[in-house]
């Protein structure tokens, strides 16, 4: 086995000094190598370099004997056994011998063979209770520094000293450039930062300073002054002289980015084959700025030989993608989780997750070889354009290509640490059509990732290479990123790209615009509708509903056709339809194959939706679809004479109120719903900052305002108002997009859904004129087919990729280049992300941040019921409690602690036994009364005969608690943040909403001796917060509430909202409850009938149902979880299109209409 001694060449151990060890044979070298990798997280934070304190006692004789030696290898094995049961972390330890020096985490084989091959390092010694201190003492901080530098280097590790395995003479090998930057690196990881420092290195200072500077927001200014200050009152520190030379350091460990240059008029890139040319092909404009005329790509100055370089007029910013995904391997943090997909995915049927989607399957059936690795990289792609100006006086827009890896679990992938910056295209103006041009890079790495070979890449968590491959699922985007992307225009009376050539539509004259009503097609096709002439356009209906183009239709109808890029390119071809340009993502091999390809933004279709539907409910100036042009376009439809436009005298025009109109007290109760709601904290912004009472009116909605409003306070406030006919098929809309949006989808619910959402817009045609009918309603009937192949929307709408582009824009530091900046932040960024993987697990960074409403996660070891999660907020009280509440309150606490079931059941036998005449519900008060006494000297009785169920911590629940209680007014558990009701009297939030349920008796009557046993739900409101303490660290924290659960406090009205009356609620007799029992919900009241309030559950943020427990019945999904049907419509009741008792609206005739309309005008009167 041992050949003879020579330069041991293991990179990963980051020594480059002259050491010789018995040669292993090369397979065995290799291992060495691969085994060396990193130490893992904090692992040599707790040990010093020359010694090991254990307080064992141990015969050390063997250490000093020869090593081929029996008594040796007897003596290392006990060792071993010892070390690995004390020390061993993940199976591994922190090698003692001489070339490890404790800085290298090995696993026990290896661990044998050095100490077998080289011995322990010297001074290494087991001795009980002593500390022996050392030369080089190990940093005494948990940052894992080496690991960071060993990872940030995995790259290209592999390569440094290749050449030195089997060479005698080790100094005929230099270090190249990027060993260079490893050795110093990892000195810098290994050197205190000054002189007896045990706290921090070099390394791991500076990456807090910096980490504290970007999560502070500290500016550049700022942090300069600080670093000086620092360097004056530590001088013997080794701190860095300026920001530039902190940033140097930190920038050796992450990634870089490619700056290529681009046509001005986006017409190609100066890169491959074209990276020497100096114009154009297509319109000869010049590759440089025209500040000079010098046809050289370099310009020299007056008197010198020195050279600058001229600056392109236009520079998009590469950032490579390989690289990046190949990190998220190579880093022991990230490596794992990227076969979460696979590995620790619930596979139940239920859509949670992109891998549970048909597209992802589709794909894997089509392409087996790629599915059988699940390591290779499925991604997403979004896109869209923002002024990074902060500012709408200045027209910018820049385009970022953002790149999201989907084998992430749910909590990891769709968050901003591990997006992908690929691309960033340089504005002022958008790329629009010839956004082609500047994704070529990007396709290009996707091409060779999707390559047979791969690229090689590191694993960390298996300590093997493997040949990494990626695919494209598909691209996020709005509406008109859409069209750029895809290559079919938006626009026109084409523009829904999913019906296609199929689209139907018809342009509306006066409104200057056209509207999409063929929704009859997506009935059935005995669906009385399809006939129903009147109500509709006055057409009947025998079309089908349109099929979505596959990717190699779309090649076929394309096919021939040759595309020039470029703003001034006019020659190019006319393309059938919607047709602008093939996209290049064709060229990807599996494009054409894919079940989705673009996915429609939820987001802004919703967005779009709401403000059209409370535009015209409201008649909302600039919002309403209901106007002037809009009953002109009836009238030359000629459909609902009753709303045509009449002719008054002084040209005036009237227009008949609309069945949907809104007359003054109904606006007056729909705003005040919306004014005076309260919704708990972090759910929603303050929405009544933007409804005015007087004039009644709503305004500046963002995007989550509408999400809110759309999908829960919108029907609320629409209850008491409108007829039957409007109210419903509104209802109904909101419903569907709040069951699109559920985080957990049935596939046969989307099936549901996909069905009814055809209905709800045919009952909207018939109510709402032809204009309210733009390509946003009408894309709201595809997003529930698109959920049936690409799963739950949340990994495939705009919101958090608009949360990143305001990321994004806050790192324009110099406005007069904002690209320049957006892309060095992101560096700096992607950077520290990336090393604060590394930071001790009690720094606060980007990846541990705590949410608002985190809770402390409990104790262990000890009885449940004392460890419950949560924790206090706000001040404390300390009073003595009231008896007979402190008894119901110690007695709920017994009643709900699993331990104490069987003693229940024994004290219920015996109060059966002993009651046999009594009817069951007295038997059940009886063992409720006495059960706490019984149950206390029960336990004493067996703690003295030493029943082994008897543990200190159930003596002392059963003795009680202390009289003294602590009060609280706030609370986090669950996820969730509650207030007491006094607390949030002044407040604009509510979050004194509490709900249980529970399984519980229910008795027919007095005389009923079988109770029922069922699921009971109550509502409260949240009194006050109780802890009871029963011993030190044993505390039960419960809520006192007022409850309802059933009788005449609690309705459901006609539209399915549960309604509940707390006013003049006498105590409840069991008014508490644990507070990990809490869910929360909300209140909104009613404006007509006085007293009552409709309930709202609500879900933590942040949370996922992930169904560990994969039993199928546990899954509640949204249609599951809604126990509202909806409110239902009678197809064949006739509407009444003029609301009765509502005046009209009169409106200037010369002012609104073209002088084309006088003929109309004529015929209406």
């Amino acid at each position: 086995m041992f050949n003879s001694l020579v330069p041991f060449p293991c990179f990963p151990c980051g020594r480059n000094k002259r050491r010789t060890i018995p040669l292993l044979q090369n397979q065995q070298l290799l291992r060495h190598r691969d085994l060396h990798r990193r130490p893992t997280p904090a692992a040599t934070a707790h040990l010093p370099l020359n010694s090991l304190t254990l307080s064992f006692k141990m015969d050390t004789s063997w250490m000093s004997l020869p090593r081929a030696t029996t008594e040796y290898e007897n003596g290392l094995d006990k060792f071993l056994d010892f070390i690995f049961s004390t020390e061993g972390k993940n199976g591994q330890i922190s090698c003692p011998c001489i070339d490890c020096s404790n800085q290298i985490w090995v696993d026990r084989e290896e661990a044998r063979t050095h100490l077998q091959c080289v011995g322990f390092i010297k001074g290494y010694r087991i001795a009980p209770f002593i500390s022996e201190s050392c030369e080089t003492p190990m940093l005494d901080a948990e940052d894992d520094m080496q690991g960071l530098v060993h990872d940030a280097f995995n790259g290209f590790g592999e390569n440094i000293h290749e050449n030195e395995i089997g060479t005698q003479n080790e100094s005929q090998s230099m270090p190249n450039t990027n060993a260079k930057k490893f050795y110093k690196a990892l000195e810098d990881a290994k050197k205190e930062l000054y002189p007896g420092c045990k706290k921090f290195s070099v390394l791991s200072f500076i990456i807090r300073l910096f980490h504290s500077k970007c999560i502070g927001k500290c500016n550049d200014k700022g942090f300069s002054m600080m670093l000086n200050t620092l360097r004056e009152a530590f001088p013997y520190a080794s701190i860095p002289k300026s920001l530039y030379d902190l940033r140097k350091i930190i920038r050796e460990l992450g990634l870089s980015y490619d700056k290529i240059d681009a046509c001005p008029n986006d017409c190609m890139l100066y890169w491959k084959e074209n990276s020497k040319k100096t114009e154009c092909d297509i319109c000869h404009t010049s590759r440089y700025k025209a500040n000079e005329n010098d046809p050289d790509d370099e310009l020299t100055i007056p008197d010198t030989d020195k050279k600058i370089k001229k600056i392109g007029a236009k520079v998009l910013r590469h950032f490579p993608l390989i690289p990046r995904l190949q990190r998220l391997f190579m880093s022991s943090k990230t490596a794992a989780s990227m076969r979460w997909h696979e590995e620790s995915r619930t596979k139940d049927g239920y859509l949670r997750h992109p891998a549970d989607s048909p597209a992802w399957k589709t794909f894997d059936f089509n392409y087996p070889d790629f599915a059988s690795e699940s390591r290779n990289v499925r991604l997403g792609l979004a896109s869209d354009g923002f002024n990074p100006f902060r500012t709408m006086s200045v027209s910018h827009s820049t385009w970022p290509v953002v790149l999201m890896p989907y084998n992430l679990p749910p909590w990891m992938c769709m968050k901003q640490p591990y997006f992908f910056l690929s691309l960033l295209i340089p504005g002022p103006s958008a790329p629009g059509n010839n956004i082609d041009v500047y994704m070529e890079p990007l396709v290009a790495e996707l091409q060779e990732l999707w390559d047979i070979n791969g690229v090689e890449t590191y694993d960390a968590s298996t300590k093997s290479n493997f040949q990494m491959r990626a695919s494209l699922l598909w691209t996020i985007s709005d509406f008109p990123a859409y069209a750029n992307l895809s290559g079919w225009s938006t626009k026109g009376k084409l523009s829904c790209p999913c019906c296609h050539k199929h689209t139907k539509s018809q342009r509306l004259t006066h409104g200057n615009k056209y509207c999409f009503m063929g929704h009859r097609r997506y009935l059935p096709g005995d669906h009385a509708f399809r006939k129903d002439k009147k109500s509709f356009d006055g057409t009947k209906e025998t079309e089908r509903q349109p099929r979505g183009l596959t990717g190699s239709e779309v090649l076929d109808e394309l096919n021939g056709f040759e595309i020039k890029f470029g703003k001034l390119v006019k020659t190019n071809p006319d393309l059938p339809f919607n047709w602008k340009k093939r996209s290049i993502f064709f060229e990807l091999p599996y494009w054409k194959t894919n079940l989705l390809r673009h996915n429609l933004d939820v987001m802004h279709i919703e967005k779009n939706v709401c403000d059209s539907v409370v535009g015209t409910l409201m008649n909302l100036d600039g919002k309403t679809k209901d106007h002037l042009k809009a009953r002109l376009d009836l009238q030359e439809m000629g459909i609902r004479p009753e709303l045509h436009p009449k002719v008054q005298n002084n040209n005036k025009v009237y227009l008949p109120p609309a069945c949907f109109s809104m007359d003054k007290k109904e606006k007056d109760i729909f705003c005040r719903v919306l004014k005076k709601v309260k919704v708990p904290d972090g759910y929603a912004a303050n929405i009544s900052r933007c409804v005015e009472l007087k004039p009644p009116k709503l305004f500046g909605l963002k995007s989550h305002d509408s999400h809110i409003l759309m999908q829960q306070l919108l029907p609320i406030a629409l209850r008491n108002v409108l007829p039957k006919h409007v109210r419903y098929p509104v209802m109904k809309l909101c419903r569907y997009y709040k069951q699109l949006c559920s985080k957990v989808l049935n596939p046969n619910d989307l099936v549901q859904m996909e069905n009814e959402i055809g209905k709800i817009l045919c009952d909207l045609e018939r109510i709402f004129p032809p204009s309210f009918f733009d390509v946003m309603v009408h894309l709201s009937v595809h997003l529930a087919s698109e959920a049936k192949l690409g799963g739950t929307v949340h990994y495939r709408w705009m919101y958090p990729i608009e949360r990143y582009l305001s990321t994004l824009k806050s790192y324009v530091k110099n406005r007069s280049k904002p690209e320049g900046s957006i892309a060095e932040g992101y560096l700096a960024e992607e950077c520290l992300s990336f090393c604060s993987l590394y930071l001790s697990s009690d720094v606060e960074t980007i990846h541990n941040k705590t949410s608002r409403n985190y809770d402390d996660g409990g104790f262990e070891d000890i009885l449940p019921i004392f460890s419950m999660s949560g924790r206090p907020i706000g001040a404390t009280v300390v009073e003595i409690l009231d008896l007979d509440i402190l008894a119901k309150a110690h007695s709920y606490v017994l009643f709900n602690c699993s331990e104490v079931d069987e003693f229940r059941t024994e004290h219920l036998t015996n109060v059966r036994h002993e009651n046999r005449k009594l009817r069951e519900r007295e038997i059940q008060r009886l063992h409720s009364e006495t059960f706490e006494s019984w149950f206390q000297d029960h336990v004493e009785e067996l703690h003295t005969r030493g029943d082994h169920r008897i543990t200190e911590d159930l003596r002392n629940l059963a003795s009680g608690p202390a009289e003294f209680v602590k009060k609280y007014k706030g609370f986090i558990i669950n996820g969730f943040r509650f207030h007491t009701k006094d607390l949030e009297q002044n407040r604009k939030t509510q979050n004194s909403g509490v709900m249980l349920e529970a399984m519980t008796n229910s008795f027919s009557s007095a005389k009923d001796n079988n109770p029922i046993m069922g699921d009971v739900t109550y509502y409260g409101i949240l009194n006050d917060i109780i802890e009871l303490e029963y011993a030190v660290d044993r505390k039960v924290v419960l809520f006192h509430c007022d409850w309802i659960s059933n009788g005449s406090r609690k309705k459901q009205d006609e539209n399915g909202f549960t309604l509940l009356n707390f006013e003049g609620l006498n105590p409840h007799n069991d008014p508490f409850i644990l507070a990990c029992q809490a869910q929360q919900v909300f209140y909104v009241a009613d404006r007509v009938d006085k007293g009552w309030k409709v309930v709202i559950k609500t879900t933590p943020r942040d949370s996922y149902d992930m169904n560990e427990q994969t039993c199928l019945e546990n899954v509640e999904t949204h249609l599951q979880s809604d126990t509202s049907t909806g409110p239902q419509l009678d197809d064949n009741m006739n509407i009444e299109l003029v609301r009765r008792g509502l005046n009209g609206t009169v409106v200037d005739k010369n002012t609104l209409v073209f002088d084309g309309d006088e003929d109309l005008f004529e015929a209406a009167s």
